[in-house]
């Protein structure tokens, strides 16, 4: 088994998880708005991603700008990963690749701190890719924990570039946000994405 193969129900067995929709997770965000040099991409590159219409190309065009933004903003003081194998635990079935994960620390040769990992919806179907993004979120716990890292939750989202949704790991509960959040209200997003960060600096609690 891998990330990909799991259900609501088996990470709610399995990891014994506490699953809550429609939770509000950040009622007051302080919007951040976009660079010129982040608009100016996303105004070349949205219409041709959203032609091309592939995963890849969404991904590329779109979802990697944004998150280099951030790093940008945060001094490169944080790690971003693209892609990357992330095999936690065979035997729990926490194998696999991970489309994105940031993490505190900036060392970017090894995931050193996890502390959000977001997944590229298949299908362009957000809730298809709400398992998938518990899974790796549930590792990047277990991992925090093995390298006794204070970081008290962990975040997620699933996202089709275009759309985003955004989850929330404390313990063991798993909070999946009511409302989704849409590429034109980009400061919202780069907003609740520099929320995360700050918020889960070790130490620290939302």
């Amino acid at each position: 088994m891998s990330y990909s193969e799991f259900s609501l129900g088996e990470l709610e067995t399995k990891f014994n998880l506490t699953i809550r929709e429609r939770v509000e997770l950040f009622p007051d965000i302080a919007p951040v708005a976009p660079s010129s040099l982040l608009q100016e991409i996303l105004e070349e590159n949205i219409p041709l991603a959203l032609e091309i219409n592939t995963e890849k190309a969404r991904s590329e065009m779109i979802v990697v700008p944004v998150l280099i933004e951030i790093r940008k903003n945060f001094n490169r003081q944080i790690a971003l990963f693209s892609g990357i194998e992330f095999n936690l635990d065979r035997d729990k079935g926490l194998t696999g690749r991970c489309d994105f994960i940031i993490s505190h620390y900036p060392r970017q040769f090894e995931v050193a701190a996890p502390v959000a990992v977001l997944v590229e919806a298949k299908n362009d179907n957000i809730k298809s890719g709400i398992p998938q993004c518990i899974a790796e979120m549930v590792a990047a716990q277990i991992f925090n924990d093995r390298k006794k890292n204070e970081i008290a939750c962990i975040y997620g989202a699933v996202t089709t570039a275009s759309i985003w949704k955004f989850l929330k790991l404390e313990g063991d509960i798993v909070s999946i946000e009511g409302g989704e959040h849409y590429l034109q209200s980009l400061d919202s997003i780069l907003g609740i994405l520099t929320q995360i960060i700050q918020t889960t600096r070790p130490g620290n609690s939302l």
